[in-house]
Formats: structure tokens, C-alpha cells, sequence
């Protein structure tokens, strides 16, 4: 299984049609064989958090937390990189953000 940090290439199929391609994603967290995971897109223009290739990255990328799925091992084609703890947090940081609007008021 893959770890939380982690950089994959998988199988994605896209929510507007039936086409799988393979796309790069960050993994979020595994949970009882389920692998949720953040997109990335190469489109620079798009918000997100930023991957360059300092990070590890082939071309300077964007993790779309936007774009949240969940996926089976079986459609992990590849390991490509882990981000770094300080991209860890931001990814987290914006995540959290994202989701206060469900916390009690």
C-alpha cells in the first residue's frame, strides 16, 4: 500500500466520461484498502499547491485539492516521488481550510 506523501502514477477515470488515462496524484490516505488521493495537473494556471521539479517532480506541476478521489491499488501503475514534510503541511493547511465551512458554529 501506498503511503500518505506519496507521488503515484494511476489510472483515473475522468468524472465527464467513460476515458481512463494514467495521471499523476498525491496519496492523502489509505483506508481499509480504499487510496484516497489529490490530482495533479502540469496546467500551472490552475490553484493549488504548487510541485516543481525541486520537488520531484518531471515538470512543474499543481496538487488540485479540488480534485479529491478514491482509487483501488490495482489502478497504482507506479511510485514517482514523495513530497517533502513541508509540502505535507501545506497540502494539509489548505485542506483544512477547505473543509472548515462542516465544522459546528
Amino acid at each position: 500500500m501506498p503511503n500518505s506523501r506519496e507521488v503515484i502514477l494511476a489510472n483515473v477515470q475522468f468524472t465527464d466520461t467513460f476515458e481512463v488515462k494514467k495521471r499523476p496524484a498525491l496519496v492523502l490516505f489509505e483506508e481499509f484498502g480504499n487510496i484516497v488521493v489529490a490530482g495533479i495537473t502540469s496546467n500551472t494556471g490552475m490553484q493549488g499547491i504548487p510541485l516543481t521539479k525541486k520537488d520531484g517532480a518531471i515538470e512543474e506541476s499543481v496538487i488540485k485539492l479540488n480534485y479529491i478521489f478514491t482509487i483501488s491499488e490495482s489502478m497504482i501503475k507506479k511510485r514517482l516521488f514523495s513530497i517533502s514534510k513541508d509540502k505535507k503541511q501545506a497540502v494539509f493547511e489548505e485542506l483544512t481550510k477547505k473543509l472548515s465551512g462542516l465544522s459546528h458554529e
